[in-house]
Order: structure tokens, then C-alpha cells, then sequence
């Protein structure tokens, strides 16, 4: 999906052109939800010329009450005509950096959080880092209130076809609508467990990509609606089966092209790639909670149902937590597979990249490749292996993310206290509350 390069001149001429009525001005929360100001057409003018403000109190880890005023500022690159537009004129969306009063961005906003990583990635001499995200994702069945329920679509599995895989037709139609917003689609195919469906597309730079997860979803879920369904990317929605991910595959790349590529290397892979792999080992406890942000994260990641829970990394085996897949030159690349939809894709983007740039500093060296199954390993050989496990709870996660100062950095201090705060409050309340489970193992017996 390449990167238009809109003047202010071509967004005028195309809501024209197009009979676009309503704008809407879409930015991301802490937690990774869209939020968006929808304002008629007559307000394109103001928008242009960053002078549209909204209410930041309302919105999550933004400011105090006392500081709401906020500007959002366009980025042109982003402007997109939706599909599903109305007969009364269409919607065009267009994605927003937050910026104070004083005209300064906003560091509280995860969008202005990752350009001011990419920035700190160019000072270190590297021009690109792209993204390429798999996402995961459940379709359950509505009820007649259009709640949704926990009645999955389908009992299909990895591969299927129709009449197994019942979401075929409507993920179909989320494909097409893609490719006319202009995605490069390269897979859509049913997952592991039932009702699970996956859609891969082409990768991009970290704050495109960014940008396609959020557009993404939002798809997603306004497609399955018009099928009676609910897309959710919670992680683990239901027990006894696989959760969904959202694994990353990365490239960094210079003037000379990509980094991680080199003809006459180990494996052709360059010492800038082993140092990247090694920061990211070395931060992978830390940066798990930000990939994995809520209670329900560490319900997937568990033995047992392929989540990569630990820490070591492979050229040809899916079980460790980083893999390098084998194609080389300008598509050699690293693949993270611990992250989930439920992850910030700003704040996440931007902690992968700070925890390979740290390994690049400091030229971190990789432990060797684990090449067997990690899963049929015993706690003994996995200790002689130096592998160790992912945090098992959203509670250790925040201790591992409090100790790490350069995960620290990949969020800002906004951020990092306005997450580690909500986090800390979010696994308190799950904390106080009594599950079935436990009901059914104890009520009874004790």
C-alpha cells in the first residue's frame, strides 16, 4: 500500500469530486482504540489549516480536565473515501496527530510517540523500518439485540474450505473492501481454531502499518455486521482452543538497502541483524506488556496452543518467540510472534523497534538458535538452553516494563505513567473478581 502524497489543494478537489459530506478525523488512544471527531465538510477548511480542537480530557491517557484544549493535526497521506458511504454523500476519514495549544505535538498521543521513535532510528543512520502484521481475529454470532454472543460462526479449522468455513463469503467481502481503500491483500484464510480467520497484508513503514492495523480492524468489524456477526480481536475469547496473535515481521533498512541482509553472513543474515535480534531477546520480558496489554493477553500465552511463550529464536522452528523466515535480499526479516490485536499497534511498533535499536548500540549478541521443538523440551533442558519463559501475568509483565529504562524510553514518560497506572488498575479489579471456574472447583469442596 503505497503512500499517496496528498496537497492540501488535492483534498479539496476530491471531497468535491467525490460529493464527500462528513469528515471523519480518526487518532488512537492509550489502549489502542479509535477514537475519531466527525465534522460536516464545511469544517475541511479549519482541518487544513490545524485549527480543528477537540475535548483531550475525555479521552483515555491523554490530560487532566484543566488542560482538555487540544488540536488535531492532519496527516494528507491518510485521506481515504469510505466504501460503505451513504446515499446522503460519502465519508472520508483521515488520520490526526494530536498537538497542544502551544503548537507542539501532544506526547501523550502513541501515533507522535512512534514518529519520535522512527526519529531517534534515523540519527542511528537507518532510513526505514518496515512492518508486515498478520492479525488474528474471531467471528461470533449476534442476538437479536445485536449483542454478541459466544456462539461461533463456524466449526471450521486451518486451511478450510466452505461449507466448514462459513465466514468464507464475508471474508471475502472484508478482502474486497480493503483492496478498493487501497490494501495490498496477500492472504485471507481460515486459523486453527474455530471461527478464526487471519488476513495478511503487504507490509509497509512502521507508521503506515501502524495506520493499516487501526483501518484494519475497523473494517473488519463494520463488514461482519451487515453478516450478523461480531469481529473481535480480543486475544483468547474462549477456552480450550487457540487465541489470536498479530505476529510482526520486520525490516530495517539504509541507503545500501536492507540491514538484516548479507550475502557472506551466518544464516545470510548481517551483523546488524544478530545485534537487532539481540536486543529484542534481551527486551522481550519488558516489551511483553506492551504487546500484550490486558488480563486476557496471558490467557493465550500459554504451552500448549502454539503462542510463543518462550524466549529464544529460530531460522525453522515456529515455537520460539522470534523466528526468521527464510527469504532473503530485500525480504529478509524477523518475525515476532508474541503480539496480540489487543496490542497498541503505535506502542508496540515503537518498543520492537527501541529494543532492536538498543541491541544495535550496544552490539548485543544472540544466544545460538534453538532448532527443536521448545513445547517437548522439560523445564531441565530448557534451563540448560538458557531459555526463559514470557511473563506469565499482566501483573509481572508491569514489573518486568517498570525495570527496563529503555522500554521506558520506547513509550515516553506521558505514556509510560499514564499505562502503567490504568494497567495497574485494570489487573487490581480482575484481581477482586470470582470466576465460574473457581466456583465450579470449590464451592462445593471447601
Amino acid at each position: 500500500m503505497a503512500k499517496p502524497e496528498y496537497s492540501k489543494d488535492d483534498i479539496r478537489q476530491m471531497a468535491k469530486d467525490e460529493n464527500v459530506k462528513f469528515l471523519r478525523l480518526m487518532f488512537t488512544d492509550l489502549f489502542g482504540t479509535i477514537k475519531n471527531v466527525e465534522v460536516p465538510i464545511s469544517q475541511l477548511g479549519k482541518l487544513l489549516d490545524n485549527k480543528l480542537m477537540f475535548d483531550g480530557s475525555s479521552i483515555d491517557g491523554f490530560v487532566r480536565i484543566e488542560e482538555s484544549d487540544m488540536y488535531l493535526y492532519p496527516d494528507l497521506s491518510t485521506w481515504m473515501i469510505f466504501p460503505w458511504s451513504t446515499e446522503r454523500g460519502k465519508i472520508a476519514r483521515v488520520i490526526c496527530e494530536v498537538y497542544t495549544t502551544e503548537g507542539k505535538p501532544f506526547t501523550g498521543d502513541p501515533r507522535n510517540n512512534l514518529i519520535r521513535v522512527l526519529d531517534d532510528m534515523r540519527k542511528a543512520g537507518f532510513t526505514d523500518f518496515n512492518i508486515g502484521p498478520e492479525p488474528e481475529f474471531f467471528l461470533f454470532k449476534m442476538d437479536e439485540n445485536g449483542k454478541p454472543t459466544t456462539e461461533l460462526n463456524d466449526k471450521g479449522s486451518y486451511f478450510d474450505m466452505a461449507p466448514m468455513d462459513l465466514g468464507e463469503n464475508c471474508r471475502r467481502e472484508i478482502v474486497l473492501t480493503l483492496e478498493e481503500m487501497g490494501f495490498d491483500v496477500e492472504a485471507a484464510h481460515h486459523e486453527v481454531a474455530p471461527g478464526q480467520h487471519e488476513i495478511d497484508f503487504k507490509y509497509a513503514d512502521a507508521l503506515t502499518a501502524a495506520d493499516n492495523i487501526q483501518t484494519f480492524k475497523l473494517v473488519v468489524k463494520t463488514i461482519v455486521r451487515k453478516y450478523g456477526l461480531y469481529a473481535t480481536f480480543m486475544p483468547k475469547p474462549l477456552a480450550g482452543i487457540n487465541g489470536s496473535g498479530m505476529h510482526l515481521n520486520m525490516s530495517l533498512f539504509h541507503d545500501q538497502g536492507n540491514a538484516f541482509y548479507d550475502k557472506d553472513g551466518e544464516m545470510e543474515l548481517s551483523e546488524d541483524a544478530y545485534h537487532f535480534l539481540g536486543g529484542l531477546l534481551k527486551h522481550a520480558r519488558s516489551f511483553t506488556a506492551i504487546c500484550n496489554p490486558i488480563v486476557n493477553s496471558y490467557k493465550r500465552l500459554v504451552p500448549g496452543y502454539e503462542a510463543p511463550v518462550y524466549v529464544a529464536w529460530s531460522g525453522s522452528n515456529r515455537s520460539p518467540l522470534i523466528r526468521v523466515p527464510n527469504s532473503r535480499g530485500l525480504s529478509t526479516r524477523l518475525e515476532v510472534r508474541s503480539v496480540d490485536p489487543a496490542a497498541n499497534p503505535y506502542l508496540a511498533i515503537a518498543a520492537v523497534l527501541e529494543a532492536g535499536l538498543d541491541g544495535l548500540r550496544n552490539k548485543l549478541a544472540p544466544r545460538e538458535a534453538i532448532d527443536r521443538n521448545i513445547y517437548r523440551m522439560d523445564a531441565e533442558e530448557r534451563q540448560e538452553n538458557h531459555i526463559t519463559n514470557l511473563p506469565d501475568t499482566l501483573h509481572n509483565a508491569l514489573k518486568d516494563l517498570a525495570a527496563d529504562d529503555v522500554m521506558r524510553n520506547a513509550m515516553g514518560d506521558h505514556l509510560y505513567q499514564s499505562f502503567i497506572e490504568a494497567k495497574n488498575l485494570e489487573y487490581n479489579s480482575y484481581r477482586t473478581q470470582v470466576s465460574e471456574w473457581e466456583r465450579d472447583q470449590y464451592l462445593e469442596l471447601y
